[in-house]
């Protein structure tokens, strides 16, 4: 004790004579600060769905194909060295790195990549992977994504008694017209009759159990099969059913990824896409450790799995998890292991979660930061003037739009959506809101080379009111109370309360702002706890179906069926943050 007293004083000493900034000892260190505007929702690739997360993921894994960072849209060698397409661009092979290795020394294979891809794509109802349409692009992995059974087992059989042709027009995908909320709560077994004749119609062959289609079998009149589908082949098809529940039909599927060998990756798609190697550089094509994913569980455990713990983690890319204190602060480190480790100059990132972004541009103006995340819309002018080397505006392919919840009153009406949407002065918000050269939207693609999209949406708000009069509600009388659901950042509220008074002004209506921090947003969204909610999406690749395929119905990313799309207020965004001292000229970019 005397010992530690007398040495007190001196370490303290110490202490107080070490005036550098973080930012001058980070640079010392090889070590990039960047504010990251909240606290991850997970490091699984295949679970999370924001660009929070993806800023740390890029860090940790390699895609097939990686960013040219002076080129948009040109793909360079990532985890694989090279890949050629066949003529009509409908098969891809990847040939792997033969340096490749996870960081923890274990080669990365074709098999590697094969594991990734069917964890993703897993059917299990309960996998709450949200992005399993970004595969989708390979042949049949949607039939396996969405447990397509009948098709999936039935349809290249020529030796089945009838053709999937005629057999595809019996009700395998259940008919969703039929009300089965009565008794939804109810095991089979509890049933009466009726009430299993509709439960079977309501969830389709597809989805029956075992008890289900066991009763079937011995019943099969209380189905609504077409007149084209006999009794023998009714029988059939309930009995090949039977024979495969709870058998994993990855292998019957046929998805088009085969491992050749352990460096070769063979995909095959559904239709021609000469631009699959940019679809790779999105984390849900990168590769995830098949040999630590098992050791801590089955293959689509999810949350509860502890694989990407510090100290159970591995990855493949530039960099390896080094510490992750919640709401503190998550640390990467080199990745000595890396195949291209001489072009890392970095030897670590550390990401803040800093929600408040008023709080970020002061962090970087007191030197505690190399890169922020974005920056208040009223502090452009302010950074144009002093920060103008270190600003950052370029173009950013995204849109930002609100989800109107279409399951309850009053956002099931189109017309009560319409006024919304309507309501909108998309431009005021651009201008004097956001402030950093957006641009109003017309549609939920934004422009881009060679897309031109087509003017679907407008400010108008006396056709908001006719909309609104028509639709069967008073402006100011009997509405429904409506939250709009937004994040708990300080730009977030600005926007939100803009929106908030337009609807005032033109609708007569009031809004409840409800905010929350990032992982509860999220998961409201998926709950579709919500009547409208501020949201954003950025495209994955350069091509209008990134922004498209996830409004067809079943196959939404970020929200449950049933939350669709409503009004939008602005695209083609811009990327406004702070950087300095970059200890690399090439990696890695950051994005907001």
């Amino acid at each position: 004790m005397v010992r530690f007293i007398a040495l007190l004083p001196f370490l303290l000493f110490l202490a107080a004579c070490d005036s550098r900034s973080d930012v001058e000892r980070a640079n010392e260190e090889k070590i990039l600060i960047i504010g990251n505007s909240n606290e991850p929702k997970g490091l699984d690739p295949h679970l999370v769905s924001g660009v929070l997360e993806s800023n740390i993921i890029r860090a940790l894994f390699e895609g097939l194909c990686v960013e040219d960072h002076q080129n948009d849209g040109i793909p360079l060698p990532g985890a694989a060295a090279s890949w050629e397409a066949s003529e009509d661009f409908t098969a891809w092979t990847f040939h792997l790195q033969p340096e490749g290795k996870w960081s923890d020394g274990i080669p990365v294979t074709a098999h590697d990549f094969a594991f990734s891809y069917r964890r993703l794509l897993s059917p299990d109802p309960n996998w709450p992977a949200k992005y399993a349409e970004m595969l989708y692009f390979i042949e049949n992995a949607e039939n396996y994504s969405k447990n397509r059974r009948g098709e999936i087992l039935m349809a290249r059989d020529s030796s089945f008694p009838t053709s999937w042709e005629t057999l595809s027009q019996a009700n395998f995908r259940g008919n969703e017209k039929v009300d089965v909320s009565a008794f939804a709560n109810k095991t089979f077994d509890e049933l009466t009759p009726d009430q299993r004749k509709k439960r079977l119609a309501s969830k389709g062959l597809d989805k029956l159990n075992e008890k289900e289609l066991t009763y079937l079998r011995d019943n099969l009149s209380v189905f609504d099969w077409p007149d084209s589908i006999s009794e023998e082949v009714q029988l059939a098809t309930v009995t090949r059913l039977l024979e495969n529940v709870g058998i994993d039909l990855w292998n019957k599927a046929r998805v088009g990824v085969n491992a050749i060998d352990d460096f070769t990756l063979e995909i095959q798609l559904r239709g021609p896409v000469p631009f699959l190697p940019e679809i790779t550089k999105h984390y849900t094509w990168y590769p995830v450790p098949r040999h630590i994913i098992l050791k801590h569980g089955k293959i689509n455990t999810a949350f509860a799995s502890k694989w990407t713990k510090p100290g159970n983690i591995v990855s493949n890319g530039p960099f390896k998890l080094k510490t992750w204190r919640t709401n503190h602060v998550l640390e990467v480190e080199r990745n000595p292991e890396y195949w291209d480790i001489e072009k890392v100059h970095l030897n670590g990132i550390r990401y803040l979660p800093i929600s408040n972004y008023y709080t970020e541009s002061r962090m970087f103006g007191d030197d505690q930061l190399h890169v922020t995340y974005t920056l208040p819309s009223e502090l452009i002018p302010y950074a144009k003037k002093n920060f103008k080397k270190e600003l950052r505006q370029e173009p950013y392919v995204g849109t930002r739009f609100l989800r109107s919840n279409i399951r309850r009153p009053p956002f099931d009406n189109p017309k009560v959506r319409r006024a919304f949407a309507l309501s909108i002065d998309q431009r005021a918000i651009c201008e004097d809101i956001l402030g950093g050269g957006q641009q109003p939207a017309s549609g939920i693609v934004p422009p881009f080379e060679g897309y031109e999209g087509p003017e679907v949406i407008k400010f108008d708000p006396e056709e908001a009111k006719r909309l609104l009069a028509e639709s069967g509600y008073a402006s100011t009388t009997g509405f429904p109370t409506i939250t709009l659901l937004t994040t708990s950042s300080d730009s977030a509220i600005v926007e939100a309360v803009a929106l908030q008074g337009m609807w005032e002004k033109h609708l007569g209506i009031k809004v409840r702002i409800v905010q929350r921090e990032w992982t509860t947003y999220l998961q409201k969204q998926y709950d579709a706890d919500f009547d409208l909610c501020v949201a954003g999406w950025i495209g994955d690749y350069l091509y209008p179906s990134t922004f498209l395929d996830m409004w067809i119905k079943g196959e939404a990313t970020t929200t449950p069926d049933g939350v669709r799309k409503s009004s939008r207020n602005c695209s083609t965004t811009r990327n406004k943050q702070w950087s300095k001292r970059r200890s690399s000229p090439s990696w890695p970019r950051p994005i907001a």
